[in-house]
């Protein structure tokens, strides 16, 4: 008779608890691991409330109001240019009114005429949605890009002069862009309501209006779940020359 002392049955018990209590650690030191990476993540706020969210935040309205006071530095210094280089061109009156012509449509001079708005807002807040029509996602309740979009090329397409987004003039390198539920035009931040007007022939803007199958369905929208929309007609408006910088990074010529 083998001695119990002898039997392969104790060690092998030990060598099949040692791994239980290695993996039995292992998962504690994984888990306070994680606890420690969590906790060092949120760094003890609440995430969905995070400050630095906040500071962005405030970070990007302050960048929007120093691009705004750039613009102006930039308009008031390219008018006293643009008055020396008329008083030292010596150019004919011929070239002088071919440049002005040049000038308006790039849409860096200011420009007067009849004219329409468009104005386009969010849903209010506690907006339901009306009788015979389906409960509202949160992207109906919202004005998103492809609206403000849709109004701009309506504009364009009933024969639009010169258009004005907010406070900025659009010229030919523009681009309207929607971060969430802001605008972002020319590096400045806007809220709604958004308003564009155009300077034109005023009928002929309002029956592009209609026309615009895009449009159209915003205006099903509209009916739906109280998104925004007023067109009012002007008899007198002057939208104001375009001020940024008019660097191309890429053209190519229209065929």
């Amino acid at each position: 008779m083998s001695n119990p002392a002898d039997s392969p049955r104790g060690p092998e018990r030990r060598a099949f608890r040692h791994p239980a209590r290695v993996l039995t650690a292992a998962v504690f030191a994984l888990a306070g691991l994680i606890f420690v990476t969590s906790a060092n993540t949120a760094k003890g706020t609440n995430i969905r409330t995070d400050a630095s969210l906040l500071k962005l935040s405030d970070l990007i309205q302050q960048r929007s109001g120093k691009n705004a006071q750039l613009d102006e530095t930039n308009a008031s210094v390219r008018e006293d240019i643009d008055a020396l280089v008329r008083r030292d061109d010596g150019a004919t009156e011929e070239e002088n009114a071919r440049l002005k012509e040049l000038e308006r449509a790039a849409g860096t001079t200011k420009l007067s005429g009849h004219a329409v708005s468009v104005t386009l807002d969010d849903a209010p807040p506690d907006a339901t949605a009306n009788p015979g029509y389906p409960d509202p996602q949160p992207n109906d309740l919202v004005i998103h890009q492809q609206d403000l979009q849709a109004v701009v090329n309506a504009l364009w397409q009933g024969g639009a002069q010169g258009i004005q987004v907010m406070d900025q003039r659009l010229i030919s390198t523009s681009a309207v862009r929607c971060v969430g539920n802001t605008l972002i035009l020319q590096g400045r931040v806007y809220s709604p309501p958004y308003k564009i007007t155009a300077v034109g022939d005023p009928a002929a803007l309002k029956q592009a209006l209609d026309d615009s199958p895009a449009i159209n369905n915003y205006l099903l929208y509209v009916k739906a779940y109280g998104l925004g929309w007023k067109v009012d007609e002007h008899q007198a408006v002057t939208l104001p020359g375009y001020s940024g910088t008019v660097d191309l990074h890429q053209a190519e010529p229209a065929k």
